[in-house]
């Protein structure tokens, strides 16, 4: 897993223009999408997420697809964002082979610093963090995630628990969240909240909540998702996933974009042809994307 980029420009994975099968077409972007059947669900929401993160942005970057999503995101829309580790790594550009974890050697390499915890907590804390990124086992209709415990039956299992993610919900400008679509995960109220998305009534971050915007986007294996008035709403459904079907997997009635701005649920856009040759140079094993 730790082989790194071919140096030919266009990955390890060959999705460019010499690969057979690809169809590529036009994205509203005017880059080359490939064709529904060349990508996974995850290498869609590495896309989606990445295009989460504006150029200029400062990006809090946990483990998992997060890592890749921003590594894609530097390296094509927003060359001028910059993530910080909660384990005190700051980088402003993509990581010289393939990371497991956040602490690898080649987040390391070439850094832009690498300080601690406390520092990197400590620009969270001072406003500096515009995007975090955050995962969980179950989420409300408010954003709210937890990792602590679930119910499987008459047990209770033990998750992980917070991290560092508390203080990235309530602390930065806004967070997206990944997970994969499956019904047990969306809950009309989480059984533990580990990070506070817009409160039990979406409205938590008025007044005196907390300082940071709260949740911003969801991003499943089906589909991406905003927040309107602290309440989720489909946004945009996958290649191949209609909306109903993702509506279906939720206890509550789920609002839509139609509902919420007027517009009809759209497709979300696929990868481009560089973004998939990327998040696979990334990745070139597909440990985290397949």
């Amino acid at each position: 897993m730790g082989s790194e980029d071919s140096g030919d420009g266009t990955g390890a994975s060959g999705v460019g223009d010499d690969a057979g099968g690809v169809a590529p077409d036009a994205t509203p972007d005017g880059g080359e999408a490939v064709a529904p059947d060349d990508y996974t669900p995850r290498e869609q929401m590495v896309s989606a997420a990445a295009r989460e993160i504006d150029d200029g942005d400062v990006a809090f970057v946990g483990m998992r697809l997060p890592l890749i999503a921003f590594q894609v995101a530097v390296s094509t829309h927003a060359p001028n964002a910059t993530s910080v580790f909660e384990s005190g790594v700051v980088r402003d550009d993509p990581a010289d082979g393939f990371l497991h974890t956040m602490c690898d050697l080649p987040n390391l390499n070439r850094a832009v610093s690498l300080t601690g915890m406390t520092d990197v907590m400590g620009r969270l804390a001072r406003g500096d963090v515009d995007v975090g990124f955050l995962g969980g086992a179950e989420i409300d209709r408010h954003g709210n995630l937890n990792t602590t415990r679930v119910r499987a039956g008459d047990r209770e299992v033990r998750l992980p628990g917070s991290g560092g993610a508390c203080d990235i919900a309530c602390m930065a400008g806004r967070t997206v969240i990944l997970m994969a679509h499956e019904p047990r995960r969306f809950v009309e109220r989480v059984e533990y909240v580990t990070s506070p998305g817009h409160g039990a009534d979406g409205d938590l971050r008025d007044g005196d909540g907390p300082p940071g915007g709260g949740p911003d986007a969801l991003v499943t294996t089906k589909a991406t998702f905003g927040f309107e008035d602290g309440e989720l709403y489909l946004r945009s459904r996958h290649s191949g996933v209609e909306a109903g079907e993702v509506a279906s997997d939720f206890p509550w009635d789920l609002r839509t974009s139609e509902d919420v701005h007027g517009t009809p649920v759209g497709e979300t856009d696929p990868p481009t042809v560089e973004e998939l040759d990327l998040v696979r140079s990334f990745d070139p094993d597909g440990f985290w994307t397949v």
